[in-house]
């Protein structure tokens, strides 16, 4: 399975390189068209600026926006016990940290990365998962702390924007220039027309491949660590039955069009279940644990009282 795995890696770490070089190609195109080969230092010069400062925002923004507490030790010490495993077996060094947001969804989100960062759950999750799901579902969220994947799909997005803006930009040119095309003084831009009815759709599309494909890798990466996928697969299984896609099936009908699911975030849950039930085949099944937890199971005792934007801008908890 470890060779497997490293396959699986490199193709995917090849997939992200190939898709960032994309992404940077349509930024390069509108600031090319502007300014030249000056547009093009200027555009790449913008992102690094706002790499540079989107690194310094701390990641408790996100706890701010979602209403978070802090999880201690004593309140959920069954999924701390998970993981500090799987903190261990992913090489982080850093103390696990559990954030508790009181919504009925059921979702769960890494913050930050490994050096500074958590995992969020929500309640919803908490009482519809049993601890074996739970685990696989942290795994997934250990895997996007241990790669830094917020500050990936932050990149991409932060790219995508400036292209977006990039575009904008050439559509006012273009449109100072109307009266000239029309008075017959300058030929029609097409190339410039193309680029931007092209460029901002093409980079979006982009970066939710490249969501996707963050999705698939940490997939594999929370089978390697729980070394059960068939947890993570279960979870993924009743996640997609209790809310599934309701806003598409209401939209578009019972069977969304092939192309919906390029202007998703997320694989289809259909196959990120049969690439875990593929890895689960290639390994010894699993040893039962000594206690079978259950859905609605006692794993947070005395939840944290939501402590609002206030207390997440003005500090980040420490150890």
């Amino acid at each position: 399975m470890n060779s497997r795995l490293t396959a699986q890696r490199l193709r995917n770490t090849l997939q992200h390189l190939l898709i960032l070089a994309g992404l940077a190609l349509l930024l390069a195109v509108p600031g090319y068209l502007l300014a030249g080969s000056f547009g093009v230092v200027w555009a790449f010069g913008l992102v690094a600026l706002t790499l540079y400062l989107g690194g310094r925002i701390p990641p408790r923004l996100a706890l701010a926006r979602a209403n978070a507490g802090r999880l201690r030790r004593h309140q959920a010490p069954e999924l701390y016990r998970v993981l500090d495993i799987l903190y261990r077996r992913a090489g982080l060094t850093t103390v696990p940290q559990l954030f508790y947001v009181p919504a009925a969804d059921l979702n769960a989100f890494a913050v930050g990365d490994a050096r500074e960062g958590g995992i969020a759950i929500t309640d919803g999750l908490v009482q519809t998962l049993d601890l074996r799901q739970l685990a696989g579902v942290l795994a997934h969220e250990v895997s996007h702390l241990r790669h830094g994947d917020t500050r990936v799909m932050s990149m991409a997005a932060t790219m995508t924007r400036l292209t977006v803006w990039g575009a904008f930009l050439l559509q006012l040119a273009l449109l100072l220039m109307l009266p000239m095309v029309l008075a017959g003084e300058l030929r029609m831009p097409w190339l410039e027309v193309a680029v931007v009815a092209f460029a901002p759709s093409a980079s979006t599309l982009l970066q939710l491949a490249l969501s996707r494909n963050r999705e698939f890798t940490a997939d594999l990466e929370a089978a390697a660590l729980t070394r059960d996928p068939l947890g993570l697969a279960a979870a993924l299984e009743l996640l997609e039955r209790r809310q599934g896609l309701w806003l598409t099936t209401l939209l578009l009908g019972h069977r969304p069009p092939g192309w919906f699911r390029l202007l998703q975030t997320h694989p289809p849950t259909g196959e990120r279940i049969r690439r875990l039930l593929l890895l689960a085949d290639r390994q010894p099944p699993r040893r039962p644990s000594t206690r079978p937890y259950r859905p609605g199971d006692t794993l947070v005792f005395d939840r944290p009282t939501p402590l609002g934007p206030r207390h997440w801008l003005g500090r980040w908890p420490r150890h």
